[in-house]
């Protein structure tokens, strides 16, 4: 499957195959996939918690409003960032350039993030969206299902999953085998209406 055939195939499931179990290798794939999505100045943002132990996944059901997928797909995934992850051994984001290089570029993300907490977290949850997309789209090319979640109680996951302070939650990804087909798409808006030549 091609990445615009993924795009166009990939849909939102809610009901999985409870005793399908993913290949570690299949996860490792969908999580160096999601290593690669870019970010502001290789800052690299995310942190990923897969959680396996059900007895957790089970608290993270009753927190998502006893939402089937949150413990019936073969995978769970929450997605969070690191805002403070430009101030966090910025070197180590370009350990791999000359040193001229990475100096002017740590200095620059340096200037750029500090004293501007609204863009340490905008910053974090656009790289945790777009880290995020990578593993769905990834996971419908293996051949399985996903289901991105923002419908739970915020501050009850981060306490289940000891969310630290510096971090926030982008969303979790229920991935598995769905036993259900997608609803028909509801609509989608014409391009005349989303997209905006030159200005507004």
């Amino acid at each position: 499957m091609n990445t615009i055939e993924a795009i166009h195939h990939r849909r939102s499931i809610k009901q999985y195959d409870p005793n399908h179990v993913m290949p570690q290798e299949d996860v490792n794939t969908l999580l160096e996939a999601a290593s690669l999505a870019p970010t502001s100045f290789n800052i690299q943002h995310w942190r990923f918690v897969h959680v396996k132990d059900m007895n957790i996944r089970q608290q993270l059901r009753s927190a998502a409003w006893d939402q089937t997928q949150v413990t019936d797909a073969s995978t769970l995934l929450v997605v969070t960032a690191n805002t403070q992850s430009w101030q966090e051994t910025p070197e180590r984001y370009w350990e791999n350039v000359d040193q001229t290089t990475q100096e002017t570029l740590v200095n620059m993300l340096q200037d750029f993030y500090r004293g501007r907490e609204w863009l340490q977290r905008d910053e974090a949850i656009r790289s945790g969206a777009m880290a995020a997309q990578n593993i769905m789209l990834c996971a419908e090319a293996l051949g399985y299902q996903t289901s991105p979640m923002i419908g739970f109680d915020i501050d009850k996951v981060g306490e289940i999953i000891n969310l630290p302070e510096s971090h926030v939650i982008v969303m979790m990804i229920a991935i598995g085998k769905g036993t259900t087909q997608a609803y028909p798409r509801g609509g989608q808006l014409p391009l005349s209406e989303i997209v905006i030549e030159n200005t507004f």
